[in-house]
């Protein structure tokens, strides 16, 4: 005997809400998967703001960037999941920064002050300068030139992700689940900008290049680092800062810019 056909259009209904459950139920499992992976970027970029910011805030928005990583990641363009839903997750929360004041025009200044001491103490002796040179530079005391790189630590906030503080919009290290990624010129750019990149590291003071080491390729925090360098966590992070503002200036000087720019 034949079901009526009135049971076919029900059972097809049932397949599709089933179908529909187990992708929710896959998408909550990513989420949840996922999860200490938002809340290890916001408190690696709360490490760089004023306290008054909540690293709960940025947990917020940073889960927000991983439920769209989770809805538009597409496995074809052969990239992890986990590599995605990091840039979605930190773009996410840089967004939510860039509306908010936390970074006084005096700390935006004493930034471009030092990566500019940096080039110019640089070009003086053909090496990567010392602190005492950069301070020299600035004509602080080291002391006081320690001061300001512990005042600046939140403008270098995603300063390796643009070689030009003003433009944004010339991002060479920043990159999409994209077929465009795929072109041979974006892949010639990373490339080159990888390369600049590992030139830069190699000529910095071994401290500074390890600091940077561990917190940019094993992801630790600045106070794991500090027991690893014995040094204080204030000194980490001025190292840190310091490191930062020289490669900036390192690929500001050999990375080619538009007639104008």
């Amino acid at each position: 005997m034949k079901p009526p056909s009135t049971l076919k259009p029900l059972s097809a209904a049932l397949q599709g809400y089933h179908a529909l459950v187990r992708k929710a139920d896959e998408r909550e499992r990513l989420i949840l998967e996922h999860l200490p992976q938002v809340r290890l970027i916001a408190r690696r970029i709360h490490e760089r703001l004023p306290q008054s910011v909540s690293v709960e805030d940025l947990v917020s928005t940073g889960t927000i960037g991983l439920i769209a990583a989770i809805d538009h990641f597409d496995p074809r363009h052969n990239v992890k999941l986990k590599t995605y839903a990091e840039y979605k997750i930190r773009g996410a929360i840089l967004d939510s920064l860039r509306g908010l004041d936390w970074a006084p025009r005096q700390q935006r200044k004493r930034s471009k002050q030092i990566e500019a001491a940096i080039a110019s103490a640089e070009q003086r002796y053909h090496r990567a300068p010392t602190e005492e040179e950069i301070a020299s530079e600035l004509d602080l005391t080291l002391k006081k030139y320690h001061e300001w790189l512990v005042d600046i630590r939140a403008v270098n906030l995603g300063s390796l992700e643009a070689t030009s503080p003003e433009d944004d919009s010339r991002n060479v290290l920043r990159y999409v689940s994209d077929d465009k990624e795929n072109w041979p010129l974006r892949l010639l750019e990373k490339s080159e900008c990888e390369r600049l990149l590992r030139d830069a590291i190699e000529k910095m003071p071994r401290t500074e290049r390890l600091v940077i080491n561990l917190y940019y390729n094993e992801e630790l925090t600045l106070r794991e680092i500090a027991k690893i360098v014995s040094l204080h966590e204030s000194r980490v992070s001025q190292l840190k800062s310091q490191a930062i503002l020289r490669l900036r200036s390192y690929i500001k000087e050999r990375w080619p810019v538009p007639r104008g720019a």
